[in-house]
């Protein structure tokens, strides 16, 4: 892999599901190993390229590692003196700029190529995630869309979620009322783990609860559809204002999933500390 530019470096850790970090010389005073720009990629087992070698590098690959057991989300910048703390002969100073990248593991599975499913896709594609955009009508997809989006035209949408991760954040919107019901119903047969989640009405909603339960469902199960969509607190009926109301329930979401996640790390670093003295 360090064949590669670290463009196409970084995009192939994406691919294959490993979280990294993106460590770039930020800027540079006096004497250095390396120049502004230079970059280097760090992950829990390797790292590829340099930005000089040394402690320098030692410290950045340490520094790196602990953003990533910490799902540490936030880009920071670091100085570095060469010379005096490090023990470098060089004697500038160095500032890196650490960014992390986790893997596209979120999968978003949009059924429905309609006004709010064209007002909400690209805001998701501006977010950590890859989606999967399904409709039957080839018409109604927009000539362009980012490589985070596979588009799937299918006459049968049902099948389309047996290729989904089990944990798949789905929406439902299609145009056909019977056709939401039944992809609500392929789910829960299909025992989905992640968010499903219907646009529609409270009347709506009422309708299809009332005949899942009628159809054998139980309540524990019909309880794990939300319908409506969106938050709350965002009023509105415009395709704009249900997709901004829809992508903020979904960062809502996966925040809360980082942070859980965080918290998770660190009970078990303090566990570990607890057991060591």
């Amino acid at each position: 892999m360090t064949n590669l530019s670290w463009p196409l470096a970084l995009e192939q850790l994406q691919h294959s599901d490993q979280a990294c970090v993106l460590v770039t010389i930020f800027s540079t005073q006096g004497s250095t190993p390396r120049a502004t720009g230079s970059k280097m990629l760090v992950t829990q087992q390797q790292s590829m390229f340099s930005i000089g070698g040394g402690h320098l590098e030692h410290q950045a690959i340490k520094l790196s590692r602990a953003m990533l057991t910490e799902a540490n989300t936030q880009a920071f910048i670091k100085d570095f003196s060469l010379g005096a703390s490090l023990g470098q002969c060089c004697g500038g100073r160095v500032e890196l700029l650490f960014e992390a990248f986790y893997p596209q593991n979120r999968q978003i599975a949009i059924f429905g190529a309609g006004h709010i499913a064209k007002a909400l896709v690209p805001i998701l594609e501006q977010l950590p995630c890859s989606i999967v955009w399904a409709d039957s009508r080839a018409d109604l997809f927009p000539e362009q869309h980012t490589r985070h989006t596979r588009r799937v035209i299918c006459e049968d949408l049902n099948q389309v979620i047996e290729d989904l991760k089990i944990n798949c954040h789905v929406l439902i919107m299609t145009h056909n009322h019977q056709l939401d019901q039944q992809l609500c119903e392929t789910l829960l047969k299909r025992s989905h783990q992640g968010f499903i989640g219907v646009i529609g009405s409270t009347t709506k909603w009422k309708k299809f609860k009332l005949r899942l339960l009628n159809k054998g469902y139980t309540p524990q199960q019909v309880a794990a559809i939300c319908c409506p969509i969106g938050m709350a607190e965002i009023k509105g009926k415009l395709p704009m204002e249900v997709a901004v109301s829809v992508s903020a329930q979904f960062i809502q979401m996966y925040l809360t999933t980082i942070a859980t996640a965080v918290t998770s790390n660190c009970n078990t670093a303090n566990q570990n500390l607890k057991l060591l003295y």
